[in-house]
């Protein structure tokens, strides 16, 4: 096989360095660092560190805005009207981006966090929203999302290459969105579990539905939430199996 494929993590998502071990562990094991901008979880030190730490090990930096919610961790459905969702985003993407540029590194990719990514991938609104403040920060940032979702569809019409990921730790709906977080076996902590439905993905292009049917899905990046007790484990072997089976782990933006 010659396929390549993008691994990222949710990174940066604790206080004052709480997780720089934590994190770095895993930038060893991705292509890609989708950073927390302080909405949701991280501060300034928390940005520049991971950043710095992303920057050593060559893997792309993503930022990763969020509601502004710290209490419920950027996961509660908050309701904000677009113009807010616009302000929010546009304010956490050029922070990090300011922090990248101080930095020596770049910022290449945004991929909203929690309950404002769920949103922007089934309400326009949200995902213009979301699209118009990268293009007002910087046209040439990838946004990533889920595939056939309002967001692709939103970054189309701003002009905004999209790229399309898949989740290894959580389970999807028959309609293609991920199982809420509510439900039981929303998230796998399975590490072979999680690795299998990811060989899937990546070679055959499918996954399995929460209620057994067979979804088609086509992405070009994988994501293990950073705050998943398994990441590391599920990452390092998922890493292992795919260079094993010919697959290049790439980043879908450079």
């Amino acid at each position: 096989m010659f396929l390549t494929i993008d691994l990222n993590a949710d990174l940066g998502e604790g206080f004052g360095n709480s997780r720089a071990a934590e994190d770095e562990a895993l930038l060893d094991l991705v292509s890609s660092a989708n950073i927390a901008c302080g909405f949701h979880a991280g501060d300034a030190d928390t940005m520049r560190h991971t950043v710095r730490a992303a920057r050593d090990r060559g893997v792309a930096i993503g930022a990763h805005p969020s509601y502004p919610d710290l209490p419920g961790f950027g996961r509660r459905e908050l309701g904000l009207a677009p113009r807010e969702i616009e302000r929010h985003v546009a304010y956490q993407v050029s922070s990090l981006g300011e922090i990248c540029a101080g930095e020596g590194a770049r910022l290449v990719y945004v991929k909203p966090h929690g309950a404002l990514y769920n949103r922007a991938g089934s309400d326009p609104g949200a995902a213009a929203a979301v699209a118009r403040a990268v293009r007002s920060v910087n046209p040439d940032l990838v946004l990533l999302g889920l595939p056939a979702s309002e967001a692709s569809t939103a970054a189309e019409r701003e002009g905004l290459r999209f790229a399309a990921e898949a989740f290894v730790d959580r389970a999807y709906t028959s309609n293609g969105r991920l199982l809420s977080r509510s439900e039981p076996e929303a998230v796998i902590d399975d590490a072979d579990v999680a690795v299998w439905r990811a060989l899937t993905l990546v070679i055959d292009g499918t996954v399995r539905a929460n209620d057994g049917s067979e979804l088609q899905i086509e992405a070009q990046s994988l994501c293990v939430h950073g705050d998943n007790p398994r990441a590391g484990t599920m990452l390092r072997r998922l890493r292992e199996r795919l260079e094993k089976s010919g697959v290049k782990i790439a980043p879908f933006a450079a």
